[in-house]
């Protein structure tokens, strides 16, 4: 049941002016066969929705919350699926969540000024919907097994995947230390209209979360929080999801998409971002699969198809060559042939040496003995590039990967149209599937995929990015080579931008093990007293 009692120690907010909206086209599809759209949002006569978020429409809960000091106890206002656009296509994923702490173990917090937590809920991108949640932290829909599917899950590190030791949930520990937390919806691959066209295609997913950012702020001071320290948070898909709202921040190549379902008028930039595994650099992820999984079986003891993997893996030799990166810590430029032993001494070993160093000297012991690859020598762990891999043991996927060449890929049916599912979205898969060496991409397509990359808005510099990046993967994921994630560590870091990257040791796909730190570090870097 709603309540609209205001508890003492939620800050008074002020009036915000009425709707200010990209003018928009009505909705031009239909909610999904089954969807959850009971509350449509939008009158019989298809006027606008409000954007003004309304502050007493809340249901009161409180939870209890572990983290690395203890555990605590929440009781927060929790709002329930707010419609974020005036023109929304299906409310039932453009709407959000809201959760504003008011009582943290007992005593009465003020979180007016507080941190953001944008913890978008996309696995695979599949479509992810707010109504299903029934309190803070909703994980949402997990997509894929062990090792090969493409995980989810609220602020990162809730998704499925191999050898995951720890899936700490960023929405549920940033509520814990007085931050305001929102968990946006967004339409995905996997929408359907009841006329049997699709609803959720590319850029959909990131035009709806640029869309929430600027609801958030055209509601400043009506919704709790600083909107000026918005943290996008999201695993795997999720987290390229989240990497791309902080590359490509008011960017104007997204103002058509905003404006045709009533985006608020106002930026969608963010203060910083936290990306666990992203499955992002999609028309190159092929190439950089390659180059780090190609000399490994599949599980099943069977090599991955060829010529594709050989092929692919030389492709990458020049696409590398095209970043002009620089590794961190002043390793110099990256190269194909070099960034093996980049990876090794600037992630691999460091993420090696901590976990160990972290265990008694009887476990210790114990792990050497069955990881005989690692010499442990003066407190530090060195090993060789090939032994890393034979820890690694088998890849997850095939080659090609990503665009696979009968279609069948997430990613496929991600840049899929409003009535295909799925297409190929590389050259060389398409003129590979179809042995036509001249076959050319769907003309959308090019400006999709621009769209959908942060590596272009970091190529190109996008003076609204996000300054600050917490970037995250597991050793052990196979879901998506390393060098996508370090990539965007290394790019971001050439730019002058601040860059926290690392690998947690036998950590699988989405993991995260390290909330109370990402936590830390935003705090200490906006100047926030957690409760």
């Amino acid at each position: 049941m709603k309540r609209r009692t205001v508890i003492s120690g939620l800050a008074a907010a002020a009036a915000v002016p009425a709707v200010t909206a990209l003018s928009a086209a009505p909705a031009n599809a239909a909610p999904s066969a089954g969807s959850t759209t009971a509350k449509a949002k939008t009158s019989s006569s298809g006027d606008a929705v409000s954007l003004v978020f309304d502050k007493d429409d809340y249901t009161v809960l409180t939870t209890t919350i572990t983290t690395g000091s203890g555990d605590h106890s929440v009781t927060y206002h929790f709002y329930k699926a707010v419609t974020y656009v005036a023109k929304p296509v299906d409310a039932a994923y453009q709407s959000l969540n809201l959760s504003v702490p008011v009582e943290i173990d007992g005593t009465a917090v003020d979180v007016s000024h507080a941190p953001i937590m944008l913890a978008n809920i996309m696995g695979g991108y599949s479509s992810s919907s707010t109504n299903a949640a029934t309190g803070v932290g909703y994980t949402g829909p997990i997509i894929g097994g062990p090792g090969g599917g493409a995980g989810g899950g609220a602020g990162g590190g809730n998704g499925a995947g191999e050898g995951a030791t720890a899936r700490q949930n960023n929405a549920l520990y940033a509520l814990a230390n007085g931050w305001v937390v929102v968990e946006p919806g967004v339409r995905g691959r996997d929408n359907v209209a009841a006329d049997g066209t699709y609803y959720g295609k590319a850029p959909a997913c990131i035009v709806d979360l640029k869309a929430a950012v600027r609801y958030l702020r055209h509601n400043k001071h009506r919704i709790p929080g600083n909107t000026d320290w918005i943290v996008s948070g999201g695993g795997s898909a999720g987290a390229a999801l989240s990497s791309l709202l902080g590359a490509s921040g008011d960017s104007p190549l997204y103002h058509s998409y905003l404006k045709e379902i009533g985006a608020a008028d106002e930026s969608d930039a963010v203060f910083a971002t936290t990306a666990y595994s992203p499955i992002t650099d999609l028309d190159h992820a092929d190439m950089a699969y390659e180059w780090m999984f190609g000399t490994l079986p599949l599980a099943s003891g069977a090599t991955a198809a060829e010529p594709y993997s050989t092929q692919l893996k030389d492709a990458y030799t020049g696409y590398l060559r095209s970043l002009h990166l620089r590794g961190v810590k002043g390793f110099g430029t990256l190269t194909a042939d070099n960034y093996a032993d980049y990876m090794v001494k600037a992630y691999l070993q460091p993420s090696a040496t901590a976990y160990l160093t972290a265990l008694s000297d009887a476990d210790r012991t114990t792990y050497l003995t069955a990881n005989p690859f690692i010499t442990w020598s003066g407190g530090k762990a060195t090993f060789t590039w090939d032994g890393f891999l034979s820890h690694i043991g088998h890849r997850s996927k095939n080659a090609p990967s990503f665009d696979a060449l009968d279609v069948s890929a997430f990613e496929n049916q991600e840049f899929g149209d409003a009535t295909t599912n799925a297409r190929h979205f590389t050259l060389y898969s398409l003129r590979t599937a179809t042995g036509d060496d001249t076959a050319q991409l769907d003309a959308d397509l090019p400006e999709k995929i621009r769209l959908m990359n942060p590596m272009h808005f970091i190529g190109q510099r996008n003076p609204g990015r996000s300054r600050h990046w917490w970037l995250r993967t597991g050793a052990l994921d196979t879901n998506t080579s390393h060098n996508i994630v370090l990539n965007l560590a290394a790019k971001l870091d050439n730019l002058g931008d601040d860059v926290n990257s690392s690998l947690y040791w036998d950590g699988g796909h989405a993991v995260n093990e390290d909330a109370d730190a990402m936590i830390a570090w935003i705090n200490h870097l906006t100047g926030h007293r957690p409760a």
